[in-house]
């Protein structure tokens, strides 16, 4: 008992040393220049591919115990890397110097009768603690936006990636020491003691000011139920397409099939298929083989099971799935105003798509719908903060404070106002 008391101290003083150390980065940075910032990401994204060879064999290790141990293959997907994803990072990096630094921006100002100028300027959130599974990608995503955001990130990876992590992790440090700054500006610690994640949760002493956590249900849940610092976090991506009776049917043939098919271990990837009565006849079936052809196994509503007797009959269940494999819900709805019913029923308010060529209809669904990111006549799988042109991002927030959808560099920052004066007083 004597031994885990002082183990539980240790790894709390270690713990809370991380957070003194990522607070005093972040103070550094909120005061450091856009051009020193960029630098580092540059060095960042070269490390990265300079070291690409340790971080291919430190992730091949990951995924060889990841398959020893029977893992299903979207989570195999998710955590392996290859060149192709290694300067795909390196690419991210390198968009993320590109983009306008927030800090310091001026967002609005005004003047009053009185003489006093006031300006809304966006400032660094602070230390931003971010908890993620399976995905070593995210290390490099998550230390690149808060770094251009003038945070520092204090990371927590799944054991699951621990060496992946680990050895992206000493290329951001590397890039940040050969730039100047503080490699306490991206830390990660270690996964192998969950009791971490709680102390991260508390805050490491008034250390965190954001807690971001990226993973399945249980570990947000875990977040959202413990955590005394404030969340940006979406429990699931159950995403959905709608296709009207006007679509063009090649087009929604498409834009389903890249949905769904994909990558179907992301969050953005389309989990239920909602067909309008009208134009099921001439759209349906043609879509569900498609599918079909490609691997994908159907669950189908009594509509669905009618034109496709061969797919699987869904259950209640299914209707809240979030899949993440070639499996996809279909059921046969009312024109749009059946659509938006059945996905405010079952949405996680992540992402959700129509394909229609009736503009009346995509402004329907668009404004009826209560979900982060809404699409018209484009896939799901374009819920990316790359594909927005934020160079990234830290993750999908699906709630309505502060932020929402894709949590790049502004999403990072808050703001004060600065008021100038000549001299007023208050009567």
């Amino acid at each position: 008992m004597l031994d885990r008391v002082n183990e539980t101290q240790s790894l709390e003083a270690a713990m809370n040393l991380i957070g003194r150390q990522a607070r005093r980065a972040a103070r550094m940075l909120a005061q450091t220049p856009a051009e020193a910032k960029n630098a580092a990401l540059a060095f960042m994204a070269d490390a990265l591919e300079a070291e690409s060879g340790a971080i291919l064999a430190a992730n091949a290790e990951d995924v060889a115990r990841a398959q020893a141990n029977g893992v299903a293959a979207a989570f195999l997907d998710r955590l392996m890397l290859d060149e192709g994803r290694i300067r795909a990072m390196a690419e991210g990096l390198r968009a993320v110097a590109a983009l306008a630094d927030p800090v310091g921006a001026v967002t609005a100002a005004w003047e009053r009768p009185n003489g006093l100028r006031i300006e809304r300027v966006r400032t660094p959130l602070g230390v931003i603690g971010v908890i993620y599974e399976s995905r070593p990608n995210v290390t490099a995503d998550a230390g690149a936006l808060c770094l251009k955001a003038g945070n520092a990130a204090i990371l927590r990876g799944g054991s699951d990636s621990a060496r992946s992590t680990a050895a992206i992790h000493a290329a951001l440090q590397s890039g940040l020491a050969k730039a100047g700054l503080d490699r306490n500006a991206i830390q990660i610690v270690p996964p192998g003691d969950r009791a971490a994640v709680g102390m991260m949760l508390g805050g490491l002493d008034g250390a965190i000011d954001v807690i971001v956590p990226r993973g399945g249900r249980s570990l947000v849940e875990r977040v959202q139920a413990e955590a005394r610092v404030p969340v940006f976090a979406h429990l699931e991506g159950l995403c959905h397409v709608y296709v009207d009776k006007a679509a063009d049917l090649a087009m929604a043939i498409d834009i389903v099939v890249n949905s769904k098919l994909r990558r179907t271990g992301i969050c953005g990837s389309a989990e239920t298929l909602l067909v309008d009565e009208s134009g099921a006849d001439r759209l349906l079936l043609p879509i569900l083989e498609a599918l079909r052809a490609r691997g994908c196994e159907i669950r189908g509503d009594a509509a669905v099971l009618a034109r496709a007797p061969w797919a699987v009959p869904a259950s209640e269940a299914d209707w809240r799935t979030e899949y993440l494999d070639a499996i996809i819900s279909v059921a046969v709805v009312e024109g749009v105003e059946g659509a938006i019913a059945h996905i405010e029923h079952y949405s996680s308010h992540h992402t959700e798509a129509v394909v229609t060529a009736d503009e009346a209809v995509a402004r329907r669904f668009l404004s009826g719908i209560d979900s982060a990111i809404l699409l018209h006549n484009a896939s799901t799988q374009f819920a990316d903060g790359g594909e927005f042109g934020f160079g990234g991002e830290i993750g999908i927030a699906t709630g309505k404070m502060h932020a929402r959808g894709p949590v790049g560099v502004e999403q990072l920052t808050s703001f004060n106002y600065r008021v100038h004066g000549s001299g007023q007083t208050r009567p």
